[in-house]
């Protein structure tokens, strides 16, 4: 059954470029700078990730920035001309462009007041964003109304989940993340912290534990604890340019989780990547609601 509206997300999903053009779902693509140069996510089709992981392990200070409301427009005004829209947008509290997007979406509203124009924060970043946008294609290709569609994304959007780790501490602490002391503390005792995305939909430190193999381990323990049922479930690996540790991270989980329908293995987008490093680690799923 065909939907009458568009569903719409953005590149910092991590939407991985095929699933998004075999679903037919528009992206906004959010910008960075490397080198000087402001490039724009696409979501692995053309390899720039690895581009910036090979830069930043040589000195490159990659940093992302908003995108602005005139850009938003002219992304979504062509779809509104011709009906409705719900757009799944990343966290809101995790970079201002949301209000950005707001903005936009009252503009638009007072052009097109015959259009329904729907805006969710996913309160998410990443794979649990697009597991999310997954999750609600679904639905709109079963013929979900908007609103429908809208209000699974509400009902499910603290159950997406990440579980990180990071490489360098040097990468947190440029981003404000942990402090000079504690980069350099840690990275003398081989302290690797252990992050998530909290019910407030912000990326923050849970815990720390002491070097990778334990990192490793307390991703698979707590995906073990949080995805409930694993039983037709995907679990998202993310990396930072650490193929071989995705995949023995892989192994792991399924080891742990024989249930799981699909372990997905991709490389994380530049956006998070730019502040988290190479050398990232991530397990990532739809379970019970975030813990904290």
């Amino acid at each position: 059954m065909a939907s009458n509206y568009v569903l719409m997300s953005d590149s910092d999903s991590d939407l991985p470029h095929e699933i998004a053009k075999e679903r037919n779902i528009p992206i906004v693509r959010m910008p960075y700078n490397l080198d000087g140069a402001e490039l724009y996510d696409d979501n692995g089709a053309s390899g720039a990730e690895k581009a910036l992981f090979d830069r930043m392990r040589a000195g490159a200070k990659p940093f992302t920035s908003l995108l602005p409301t005139a850009a938003y427009l002219e992304y979504f005004e062509p779809h509104l001309k011709r009906g409705d829209l719900l757009f799944l947008a990343f966290s809101s509290q995790m970079s201002a462009t949301f209000q950005n997007v707001l903005e936009a979406q009252k503009e638009l509203a007072a052009r097109y007041p015959e259009r329904k124009f729907v805006v969710v924060d996913t309160m998410s970043i990443s794979a649990p964003q697009s597991l999310l946008v997954i999750g609600a294609h679904d639905l709109y290709r079963r013929g979900a109304s908007l609103d429908e569609v809208a209000q699974w994304v509400l009902d499910n959007r603290l159950n997406a989940q990440a579980w990180f780790t990071v490489g360098d501490l040097a990468y947190l602490r440029r981003g404000g993340r942990v402090s000079a002391t504690s980069a350099i503390m840690g990275t003398m005792l081989d302290i690797k912290p252990i992050l998530i995305i909290t019910r407030a939909g912000k990326l923050e430190a849970h815990s720390k534990v002491q070097g990778r193999k334990k990192a490793l381990k307390t991703l698979v323990d707590r995906t073990e604890e949080n995805i409930g049922d694993p039983a037709g479930k995907t679990v998202v690996i993310l990396h930072g340019d650490v193929r071989d540790e995705a995949e023995i991270l892989k192994t792991q989980l399924k080891n742990r989780l024989p249930g799981l329908q699909e372990i997905r293995i991709q490389m994380i987008g530049p956006v998070i990547g730019a502040h988290a490093g190479p050398g990232t680690l991530a397990s990532c799923f739809i379970g019970r609601e975030r813990p904290v």
